[in-house]
């Protein structure tokens, strides 16, 4: 006999819908801060969709969007062994100035040849990143949460101290590094943009991040590592038990995903930055990430999506102050709207809570046995 399904069970049961259902809801919640502050929700609303629907809106959505997305990839990637990767922070630090590094001192080389090695730089500066705190999960059963908000301290105030040498230091006034040599950059030709009508920061950056999520999209579900890396998130000891070395696959994951982690950071650096400065606080691609991967359900395609639609509260919410509304409107939204999301535990919970049989009550089995 079917059973009718209530609210519940049909949010547990549909990530899809859950998710759109989360993003309604930030939005509602963020009409109600504006009608309390005595705005116009459609001038509000009608601004943040208008700017970003026009031709040069969206480039600069694409734009924004570059390292949301690959910073979202890393991050799902993790989530796919059951690491959670609060790091991407600051593997996308030491990503980027890795790039900016070998740049700054190698800026002659051609740029067939100096982008890739910045590439190959930050991804190897962010595995390194990840791969520490997997050996001290692995070898002494450091938990990796404590330590990559550890390591995101320490990333920050290495680079605040490798922007300071004076090989590396602007020589101007600027509190940051050199700008990065032209070999080096993402961006397209001023011409182009501008015969083109494009944001004046338009690059190359959202091709890779197209190439990375097929190739993320692969590994994980075309590959033998791939498979030991969704049985060992599933379930670690039943990975063990069947041959697989959990260790060696956590090692791999936090490596793989601190790779993209730096990557993200050298395509923000290379296609908009274009130089480091001394930070005074942490900027929070690396946190938006996890937003990113949470609203694509860790998910290449999801997160690629989630990650545009990232920017595009970014860009947009940018331009709010031009009908009044707080910019911080943003911060509401996307804060109610990962609420939501992370609430879809508690609808499983309740779930199983629900489905769950109650023990019989002692003696009625023998009640039962007499009659």
């Amino acid at each position: 006999m079917k059973t009718k399904k209530g609210l519940m069970d049909f949010l547990s049961e549909n990530t899809f819908i859950h998710i759109l259902f989360s993003i309604i809801l930030g939005f509602v919640v963020g009409a109600a801060f504006l009608a309390v502050m005595g705005l116009s929700v459609g001038a509000a609303y009608g601004k943040l969709i208008d700017s970003v629907t026009s031709l040069k809106g969206f480039s600069y959505v694409v734009v924004y969007s570059v390292p949301y997305i690959v910073t979202g990839l890393s991050v799902a990637f993790s989530f796919k062994t059951g690491v959670f990767n609060i790091g991407a922070e600051g593997q996308f630090v030491v990503g980027s100035m890795a790039a900016a590094v070998v740049s700054i001192l190698l800026p002659d080389l051609p740029k067939p040849v100096l982008i890739p090695l910045c590439f190959l730089t930050a991804m190897a500066a962010g595995a390194l990143w990840g791969s520490i705190v997997a050996m001290l999960k692995v070898k002494w059963g450091i938990n990796e949460v404590l330590s990559m908000i550890m390591f995101n301290w320490i990333a920050f105030y290495l680079s605040n101290f490798i922007a300071g040498i004076p090989a590396i230091h602007n020589t101007g006034s600027a509190e940051a590094t050199k700008n990065i040599s032209e070999n080096a950059s993402l961006k397209l030709s001023k011409e182009f943009i501008k015969s083109a009508g494009l944001a004046t920061t338009a690059n190359w950056g959202i091709l890779v991040a197209i190439a990375v999520m097929l190739i993320v999209w692969f590994i994980i579900e075309k590959t033998t590592l791939g498979y030991e890396l969704k049985a060992v998130g599933s379930n670690r000891y039943a990975a063990e038990y069947g041959g697989i070395n959990v260790g060696g696959s956590i090692l791999t994951a936090l490596a793989i995903s601190g790779a993209l982690g730096g990557l993200a950071g050298a395509l923000q650096l290379m296609g908009m930055g274009q130089r480091i400065s001394i930070f005074s606080s942490q900027e929070g691609f690396g946190f938006a990430g996890i937003v990113v991967a949470l609203i694509g359900c860790s998910n290449p395609f999801g997160v690629f999506i989630a990650g545009l639609f990232y920017g595009a509260l970014i860009y947009g919410g940018s331009k709010l102050n031009l009908v009044g509304a707080p910019t911080q409107l943003i911060s509401v939204i996307v804060g109610t709207v990962v609420f939501f999301i992370a609430i879809s535990v508690i609808f499983r919970y309740l779930k199983y809570l629900k489905k769950t049989p109650k023990a019989p009550a002692a003696g009625s089995g023998k009640e039962a046995a007499k009659k």
